[in-house]
């Protein structure tokens, strides 16, 4: 699992795939969500704008998983 820093208390769901380069582009992430290939803490996550916040795990279709942890 990779861990993943964040500056801010939350990041969305779409802008989190493109920052860590899992997608190039905003339209790549909407097809990856709405197609049920993204799973926030264990549960299918369908809205682009779900707001990650620190201790969330994101897991992608490909078994990639992601936990997003707070910068100190």
């Amino acid at each position: 699992m990779k861990e993943v820093k964040i500056r801010t208390d939350v990041i969305q769901l779409d802008q989190f795939l493109k920052w860590t380069n899992v997608v190039g582009s905003g339209g790549e992430a909407k097809i990856l969500i709405q197609s049920g290939q993204v799973l926030v803490d264990g549960q299918v996550e369908t809205r682009r704008s779900h707001k990650l916040t620190p201790g969330t795990i994101i897991e992608l279709a490909s078994g990639e998983k992601f936990q997003i942890k707070a910068q100190s």
